[in-house]
């Protein structure tokens, strides 16, 4: 198990690329069930989550050929409908094959994450979904066992816009028979892109990017060439990088409008950021000032911006209150930044941040993905040396980050952790 050591205190300074996104190369990759032919992904970021997947799609029967952040997927006809347990629970986003499968085979058996009841899960919406277009589920033996004929269109209000199920019900609803309306659907940028995906592969959508989306099933689709969009999600991280840093940072591949509400509060803050023909450029002078964040679906400030900026607040002059919204147990990391001598008072889902003059390094423990981000960005800013253990959260969703760092001038490496 790695760990990554900081020797914190240097302003980043240059230029830093972004990166793939994550989330928007999971669901297109197990879109690539659909098409009968080989497809092919650019800018695929080389991340733990993206190799998981591709082992999934192994096992479900396809091709996968993968170099220099281009991938080759084919769908043969030889697929396989089950996703087992063992990736399943490493990866959450292994659901999002349930409506590929079920729409290509008709029947699709996908492991629960935990193993057990749906309850109150989030996957329930997924379900209730694709059964008003005609699928029919068990639950048996910790598994999702689900079958349909072809799956006809049907209309779907989400009851909230919950961004896996309507990546889901998108995919199942590009082959189904007839219209499909999502209501209430998740507008997220990376849900654009796997709509224009789809598009480019022969899929008639409407309305992507706002909370009602019209799919008009076709017949097949066909396969194509893609380049996913650039993760928003990295480069909010590198914003608040060059600015928690006191550093000069130009970010080139910046979605900077999927971006909005994280640059709006940076802004408020006292952070610089400005639009260039060749990037954006993140600075700062002098302290920053407090701002309260609440995280909201999209377009409102994303929850997996919260912890990245939480570490920023610590750092600024005032007090400011986080509200998080969105998910439960989402304030794992605040024990961990208080190590290294922040003031945080956790109250229900709000936490009040109180900016201290340093950061002190000391040891910390990253408990999943954006936590260990909002670490290393703590640490970058601490006094002394930092040690973010547990760094494989991190490598599910950014690609090469201590290189990427090194290179604007931190003080980072990557250790093997023997303790």
């Amino acid at each position: 198990m790695d760990k990554l050591v900081i020797e914190g205190g240097a302003p980043l300074k240059g230029r830093v690329r972004v990166s793939g996104s994550k989330n928007a190369a999971l669901p297109i990759l197990l879109a690539a069930l659909l098409p009968d032919g080989e497809v092919t992904l650019e800018n695929v970021p080389d991340l733990r989550d993206i190799k998981t997947t591709y082992r999934l799609l192994e096992l479900l029967g396809c091709q996968v050929e993968n170099g220099a952040g281009v991938v080759r997927v084919t769908a043969g006809k030889d697929l396989q409908p089950e996703a087992p347990y063992e990736l399943v629970r490493t990866m959450r986003a292994s659901v999002l094959c349930l409506g590929p499968l079920l729409a290509r085979l008709g029947r699709a058996t996908v492991a629960l994450p935990g193993g057990g009841a749906i309850g109150a899960r989030p996957v329930d919406l997924h379900l209730r979904g694709l059964e008003k277009m005609g699928a029919s589920f068990v639950m048996e033996h910790g598994n999702i066992k689900g079958k349909c004929k072809r799956l006809k269109g049907a209309q779907i209000n989400f009851d909230f816009p919950t961004v896996g199920g309507t990546e889901n019900l998108l995919m199942a609803a590009a082959t189904a028979k007839g219209e499909t309306v999502l209501e209430n659907a998740a507008r997220e940028p990376e849900i654009i892109d796997l709509a224009n995906f789809l598009v480019a592969c022969g899929a008639r959508i409407e309305g992507q990017g706002t909370s009602v989306i019209r799919i008009q099933g076709v017949d097949r689709l066909s396969p194509c060439r893609y380049r996913i969009m650039p993760d928003r999600i990295e480069a909010g991280t590198y914003l608040v990088a060059g600015a928690i840093t006191g550093g000069n940072l130009m970010i080139e591949d910046c979605p900077l409008e999927a971006l909005d509400a994280v640059a709006t509060k940076l802004i408020q803050m006292g952070v610089r950021i400005e639009e260039k023909k060749d990037g954006v450029q993140v600075s700062r002078k002098g302290r920053l000032q407090a701002v309260d964040v609440t995280t909201q679906p999209f377009p409102g400030f994303p929850t997996d911006m919260q912890a990245q900026v939480m570490a920023l607040l610590c750092t600024a002059e005032g007090s400011a209150v986080i509200r998080e919204t969105i998910f439960e147990n989402r304030f794992m990391h605040v024990l961990e930044l208080v190590r290294l001598g922040a003031d945080i008072k956790l109250s229900g889902q709000s936490a009040v941040v109180r900016g201290v003059d340093r950061l002190v390094g000391a040891p910390v423990m990253a408990s999943d993905l954006r936590a260990s981000a909002s670490l290393v960005l703590a640490g970058l800013a601490a006094k002394g040396t930092t040690e973010v253990r547990r760094i494989y959260h991190l490598d599910r969703g950014y690609e090469h980050m201590e290189r990427k760092l090194s290179a604007v001038g931190a003080r980072i490496r990557r250790e093997r952790d023997e303790s």
